[in-house]
């Protein structure tokens, strides 16, 4: 009934279509017919109206443009004309006024005014788009659908009716196929167009084929599935025909029609039932749609029909490996191959088919889905344990090489390498058992074995893998080194990513984690070939020895090779101290290589130290750490790397001097800190580094290395300014402000904790905790001042004036009480009047020092401690002191006051005079 319906309105409209036609038609003959009469009189006549002509030239120019393309009547029509013909440009041409108007000039007034666009209403515009869509695409559309379910209805009526036999209703649908297959060609060879802009999408051959090619799909399948009149291989044979053909069609009807033949050729193996399915008859097959569809495409250019076919094959390979009860390992392999074949001498061969250099940059988006689908069928034979345990790994193996060999032969293949080194990654990393790497908590989820087998053959097809993946792309990464430098780089990339995955993955899996030099002696061996390598490629490039992405890949890899070696040759101490060392090594080759890349590899250096201190601070474990200080492994360990690091950045300076050097004297800067902090915590700690609460003094060695890292950063950073290094010193001077405020004034004060300040007089933990930290501060206060901003300045002052003052009243509190200086033990009258005397004589000292130094900080300073002295006095003092004491806590304080003011008079009267 809804079929019926949509067949009424397309019949509707094509009827309104139709005489609306023929009227327009009237009226542009009436018109031309005028027009050529007073063209050949010779009397001028001005420009037509836009709103008279204009529609009679918008109905008329397609006509005149196609008729102007068609070829002579005794010419045939190419067929690949025809089928490019709804993708050919759009050519705007004004409509013919006659015969005797076509060659004539056109004078410019005359153009200007006939160029002018009508001023057509927008709702006529808009009808005429919606019936040019009625009567040009859609009316083509349903009507062939209508054709499709049209023949499998009539099927259906007689097998309701019971008219025919099974047989004559079969032939019949078959006929009527065959038949609109027929009538399509006819329609084409006869010359069919599409003028009518927006009409190529509802070409009606390919619409007439496409209907016939599902019909006969249909039919075939009947005959087998339904009534059973055919075998399943003869019915295999023809439904694959019908597909291929229908795909071969599509040369001459367009990409819609090979979609459609595609789709029901890699359809027909599920349409298919058979008892035995045998898997060479199904690979065979679709190694023949694969071979035929991309052969089409290659000749039409078609990228996304030729990774359809390439994703169809591959989904079906994947599908028998999961679902056979045994698989033939031999189908598998002879699939793949096939596939990779395909790509390599059909789809990718642009010299045969289009002259194209294939050495041009950029790659082949299609070929990602064989790439895809030929190393997920690698992965399955390597990793699932039913595979390897049979030896699979091996042909898994081969099938990555192929990829690689394939890569080598088609350079816009690239895809494919990715593929094959992402496959190799990710078999190797799933042999490591998970409790080598520290994963014993993930043992739960993920089980104590590894995600791969591992074994003999494992073994020696890593080494192989390894061996491919450096010769094919160091090869190849010359090759391109000067031409193609992305995918120069890409080569190089693998040639050390996979090689140096498959080294880890065999050294945790089979070797001494703790020390093996059956493992180190290869991982040398790597960082000689990566140099040799990186230099090789280096000598191809355009200008020579520029040290291009390629080149930097091949180092870097060399890096990291040396990183593996030290830590497979030498303990847990040695190792950091080496690796620290190493920084030096890349640093000293800019003196004969200009690479960028020797820089950062420093820096790698310098990171891998930071992070193997982070794992373990104290560098050969706690257990294994001597208890002597200064001279255990904790100066070697983080000593030496600060060393290194200084000479390194030293070296950069004075070659590449870039990001590098600035990153290195960071790095210098804060190991030298962390060497200080590490013996600090050691000494303070007996010999153990342990996470035990922190104390006054050792947090006074933090602060002092924090105040230092500042000063340091900002030397740096005049040196050659930064932002990271201009930023990162006031972050340390602020977080040194921060912890002198929580840490020395409020939790570690020793007023709270009553912790023991030592029974030397002067050299004891207010010294430490309080005067040196004031004395850091206030250098650092007085270095920045025109180098930072000045709120930063003014804080580093207010926070020397703060620790000044506390080490002062603390000192006093200590003369009075001794080594314990609790708030518990209460205040004496002389100790009282003494901090009066003593707050009085500060805030002297800070208003001296304020106008000397002209800080307005340090005089605002002043007045807030002679403010508080002056609250103490009349609100302590007065109550609390007896005698002769309140009266001097009276007396001094009278004379500070009037000496302050007489002060400032006097410095006013001296500004005055001088203005």
């Amino acid at each position: 009934m809804f079929f019926s319906l949509i067949a009424i309105a397309a019949v509707i409209a094509l009827f309104v279509i139709i005489s609306r036609q023929q009227t327009r038609i009237g009226l542009i003959e009436r018109e031309l017919g005028a027009l050529r009469s007073l063209v050949l009189s010779g009397v001028p006549q001005p420009a037509p109206k836009a709103g008279a002509a204009t529609e009679g030239a918008a109905a008329e120019a397609p006509a005149a443009v196609a008729e102007a393309a068609a070829p002579p009547a005794s010419e045939p029509v190419p067929a690949e004309t025809a089928a490019t013909t709804p993708d050919a440009p759009k050519v705007d041409m004004p409509a013919e006024a006659g015969e005797g108007t076509s060659a004539e000039p056109t004078r410019p007034a005359e153009s200007a005014q006939t160029a002018t666009p009508a001023e057509a209403p927008a709702p006529a515009m808009a009808a005429r788009d919606v019936e040019t869509a009625l009567g040009t695409r859609w009316a083509v559309w349903v009507g062939g659908i209508a054709l499709a379910l049209g023949g499998l209805f009539l099927i259906r009526y007689t097998i309701e009716a019971g008219i025919f036999g099974p047989g004559v209703r079969l032939t019949m649908a078959g006929i009527l196929g065959l038949v609109l297959v027929a009538g399509a060609e006819f329609v084409r060879r006869t010359g069919f167009r599409v003028p009518v802009q927006g009409a190529a999408g509802a070409y009606i051959p390919s619409i007439l084929t496409a209907a016939g090619a599902f019909i006969l799909f249909g039919t075939v399948y009947a005959a087998h599935g339904i009534y059973g009149f055919i075998g399943p291989a003869l019915a295999f044979t023809l439904l694959g025909a019908i597909g291929i053909a229908t795909i071969a069609a599509a040369l001459v009807h367009g990409l819609a029609l090979a979609g459609i033949g595609l789709l029901g050729a890699m359809v027909t193996p599920a349409l298919v039932a058979s008892q035995a399915p045998n898997p060479w008859a199904l690979f065979v097959y679709l190694a023949i749609v694969l071979a035929a569809t991309a052969a089409i495409a290659r000749i039409r250019d078609w990228k996304a029909l030729v990774a359809a076919a390439f994703a169809g094959t591959g989904i079906w390979t994947i599908l028998y490996m999961t679902d056979a009860p045994e698989v033939n390992l031999a189908s598998v392999m002879f699939i793949s191959l096939a596939t990779l074949a395909v790509l390599a001498f059909v789809w990718l061969a642009l010299f045969l088919i289009t002259g194209r250099d294939e050495a041009e940059p950029g790659f082949d988006w299609p070929s990602i889905v064989p790439g895809l689908f030929v190393a997920l069928t690698a992965l399955g034979l390597s990793v699932d344990p039913v595979f390897a345990n049979a030896g699979y790994a091996l042909h898994g193996a081969v099938l990555l090489a192929a990829l690689v060999a394939v890569t080598l032969y088609r350079p816009r293949a690239l895809p494919l390498v990715f593929a094959a080194g992402l496959a190799t990654v990710l078999i190797y990393l799933g042999i490591i058992p998970p409790a080598t790497i520290g994963a014993d908590a993930l043992d739960a989820g993920l089980g104590a074995e590894p995600l791969a087998a591992s074994g003999a053959l494992t073994f020696r097809v890593g080494i192989a893998l390894a061996l491919v993946f450096i010769g094919a792309g160091f090869w190849d990464a010359r090759r391109f080194a000067a031409s193609a430098p992305v995918r120069s780089a890409s080569w190089a990339a693998w040639a050390v990513i996979a090689p140096l995955v498959v080294l880890t993955a065999l050294w945790l899996t089979f070797g001494d984690i703790d020390r093996d030099l059956g493992y180190a002696l290869p991982g040398l061996l790597l960082v000689l070939v990566f140099v040799g390598g990186g230099e090789w490629i280096a000598r191809s490039e355009e200008p020579p020895l520029a040290g291009g992405p390629a080149v930097s890949f091949a180092l870097g890899g060399a890096g990291v090779a040396g990183l593996l070696m030290l830590h497979m040759a030498f303990s847990s101490g040695w190792t950091t101290v080496l690796l620290g060392a190493a920084a030096i090594v890349p640093a000293l080759a800019t003196r004969w290589r200009s690479y960028p890349v020797l820089g950062w590899i420093a820096v790698g250096a310098a990171v891998a130290v930071l992070g193997r201190v982070a794992f373990d601070p104290t560098i050969v474990g706690a257990a294994a750490l001597s208890r002597t200080p200064v001279f255990n492994w904790l100066l070697l360990g983080y000593g030496v790397p600060a060393f290194a690091f200084g000479f390194a950045a030293w070296q950069l300076a004075r070659t590449t001097n870039g990001r590098p050097r600035l990153a290195m004297e960071a790095a210098s800067a804060l190991f030298a800190l962390l060497t200080i902090a590490m013996l600090v915590r050691h000494a303070m700690h007996g010999g153990v580094i342990d996470t035990g609460p922190v104390t006054l003094g050792e947090q006074a060695i933090y602060t002092l290395i924090a105040l230092g890292a500042g000063a340091i950063l900002v030397a740096i950073d005049m040196r050659s300014p930064s932002s990271v290094l201009r930023y990162g010193s006031m972050a340390a001077g602020v977080v040194s402000a921060g912890l002198i405020v929580i840490q020395h004034f409020m939790v570690l004060n020793p007023l709270v904790t009553d912790e023991s300040t030592g029974t030397i007089p002067f050299f004891n933990l207010l010294f430490l905790a309080y005067l040196l930290p004031a004395v850091a501060a206030g250098a650092l206060a007085l270095y920045v001042r025109d180098k930072r901003p000045r709120w930063y300045a003014a804080m580093l002052a207010l926070v020397a004036a703060l620790l000044a003052f506390a080490y002062a009243t603390l000192s006093v509190r200590r003369l009075f009480k001794g080594e314990f200086i609790g708030l518990w033990s209460g205040l004496g009258q002389l100790e009282t009047y003494t901090y009066s005397a003593l707050w009085l004589v500060i805030g002297v000292a800070l208003l001296t020092a304020g106008v000397w130094l002209r800080s307005q900080v340090l005089r605002i300073a002043s007045a807030v401690l002679i403010a508080v002295a002056v609250l103490k006095v009349f609100l302590f003092d007065m109550s609390e002191l007896e005698g002769v004491l309140r009266a001097l806590s009276f007396i001094g304080l009278g004379a500070v006051l009037i000496g302050i003011g007489l002060f400032y008079q006097r410095l006013l009267t001296r500004a005055a005079r001088e203005r």
